[in-house]
């Protein structure tokens, strides 16, 4: 049973503000008044750091709509970073091979990394339903077996010889939101395709299908619902997701794609489905809280020299926190 917005979330939250406080003032720094404004207004102070926030908000959402369209097929796909990677691999190979018109390099560029990775998730969930691989093992295995061949071509073959980074030349970009931030209408699409998701999976037949098959495979049965028959497709479609977010990144975000750039993206995601309870909506908070985190943590490194180690600990504590409250709501 669904419980109102009331006192216990303030009082979760004040306690999570106290934690910080107490930390922050443990590791001895100096002045911990200017961490405490950097962790917490950094990220929303001013033009730049708001839109970067939101750019981060943006691809957490894409991604962990497909951790959160795995797990409502009774799959767990692990394999989101890999699928990150190569989709915008993908995007960028289309983005440097046709020419940019009437934004078609774009569309294309979105297929191509909506396919490689909905194939990489298709393949995962196929091998559970053919020959019952586990499909946790077989989507990170994929995965990091493709890693290190674009790791590959973007320190070589498709690297930009003018530039210092190991990374393509620069690719057509999304129009971009808030300028001079990174900020791009992916923030908009992201948002509709997490209405999109909640409409599907509580307003039609097969969304309902898929989540009585993924959350209850005996009772699906007891229904005349085959369980394994949404085995394939829910990887296919967490795939897919996982590469949409690896093309808002790389045309997005950085307009161009370089090594490494998912950066821990596809781990992060599976966090935020699993505080936001795999519910669409509630990713959207738990993203938003999520990329605040990470923003905040690097203003407090930058402005004040805080330590890598105690803005992970901070962010780990934040986690634990809001799944606490997430909890508490059910």
């Amino acid at each position: 049973m669904r419980r109102i917005y009331g006192v216990s979330h303030f009082i979760i939250l004040a306690l999570c503000i106290l934690f910080f406080t107490l930390l922050i003032l443990a590791t001895g720094v100096s002045e911990p008044a200017a961490a405490m404004s950097a962790f917490f207004i950094g990220p929303w102070n001013g033009v730049w750091f708001s839109g970067n926030t939101l750019d981060a908000t943006g691809l957490l959402l894409v991604a962990a709509l497909g951790a959160v369209a795995a797990f409502q097929g009774g799959s767990f796909n692990l394999g989101g970073e890999g699928q990150i990677y190569i989709g915008g691999l993908a995007a960028a190979l289309v983005l440097l091979s046709l020419p940019p018109v009437a934004g078609m390099s774009l569309w294309a560029a979105a297929f191509a990394a909506i396919t490689a990775g909905g194939l990489m998730g298709f393949m995962a969930g196929f091998l559970k339903k053919a020959a019952g691989a586990n499909e946790i093992i077989t989507s990170f295995l994929l995965s990091g077996a493709l890693a290190p061949v674009a790791d590959y071509l973007l320190a070589g073959p498709l690297r930009d010889p003018s530039g210092n980074l190991l990374a393509t030349k620069a690719v057509p970009r999304l129009p971009g939101i808030l300028p001079p931030s990174n900020l791009s209408v992916s923030f908009v699409i992201a948002l509709l395709l997490v209405v999109s998701g909640h409409m599907f999976i509580n307003r039609t037949v097969l969304g309902y299908r898929l989540k009585i098959a993924g959350s209850s495979p005996a009772f699906a049965r007891y229904a005349g619902i085959e369980a394994s028959r949404y085995w394939a497709p829910s990887m296919t479609l967490s795939g897919a997701f996982s590469g949409l977010a690896g093309f808002f990144a790389v045309a997005g975000t950085y307009g161009r794609c370089h090594v490494g750039f998912p950066g821990g993206l596809g781990w992060n995601a599976i966090a935020v489905a699993l505080i936001a309870r795999n519910r669409p909506l509630l990713l959207i908070p738990s993203a938003l809280v999520y990329a605040a985190l990470e923003q905040g943590a690097r203003s407090a490194m930058l402005a004040i020299g805080l330590r890598f180690e105690t803005s992970a600990l901070i962010q780990a504590a934040a986690l634990l926190f809001a799944a606490i409250q997430g909890r508490r709501s059910l």
